[in-house]
């Protein structure tokens, strides 16, 4: 999604995404309405076990520079998280209530505090806002020309973001056995990046790590 975004924000600039972003949480809901979440069914198994792999693999790549060129306590804190991860399920009882992901961030970020480890932190990558998004209207004109430019951008995202949180969506229904309603999650989407939009600097966030009702 962020290839979509990168030409729109260098040729307009950040509050065309923004429009873009309120546009794409409409047709997001449209969809959602339209039904369009039921073709789902159509995607083949071949390309929902594709798409997890590629995001699997692309998770790791992103994750490897923090694992190059840091100290011993970096590595020690990856082992014991994976220890907890995939070891505390295999408790009676115990494991089934808590999950185990939950768990580890919880007691890792315990022992960080307490023992006062040097550990990189999400902090060192760059200065975290301290107050509240606050609503806003993005500062375009609104007429056809910005339709024109924005349209085929939010489309894009819109079809992209809803592919995206669909198949993981299909994964996780066969984990757990569950059925999704994949139209309410197109129309929660929606709501989500309309929301995302009004509050300016989040949108990036929001369009990249859209929230799954």
């Amino acid at each position: 999604m962020a290839l979509l975004m990168v030409t729109l924000v260098k040729e307009h600039g950040l509050q065309y995404l923004l429009a873009a972003t309120l546009l794409t949480g409409v047709l997001q809901i449209a969809a959602g309405y339209l039904k369009l979440g039921s073709l789902m069914r159509f995607v083949s198994r071949s390309v929902v076990t594709g798409f997890v792999n590629a995001l699997a693999i692309l998770i790791f790549m992103a994750q490897l520079p923090e694992l190059t060129n840091v100290t011993w306590q970096v590595y020690a804190m990856t082992a014991a998280g994976l220890g907890i991860i995939y070891l505390f399920p295999l408790i009676p009882v115990v494991g089934k209530l808590v999950p185990s992901p939950l768990l580890c961030i919880v007691i890792l970020t315990a022992v960080a505090i307490t023992m006062g480890i040097d550990i990189r932190t999400v902090g060192d990558m760059g200065e975290l806002p301290d107050t509240l998004p606050i609503f806003l209207w993005p500062e375009v004109p609104l007429n056809l020309e910005t339709l024109a430019i924005i349209f085929p951008y939010s489309a894009g995202l819109a079809v992209v973001g809803l592919l995206e949180s669909m198949m993981t969506a299909a994964i996780v229904d066969d984990l757990t056995d569950t059925s999704s309603d994949r139209n309410r999650e197109c129309k929660g989407q929606g709501i989500a990046n309309i929301g995302a939009g009004l509050m300016g600097g989040m949108a990036g966030c929001a369009m990249i790590g859209q929230s799954i009702i």
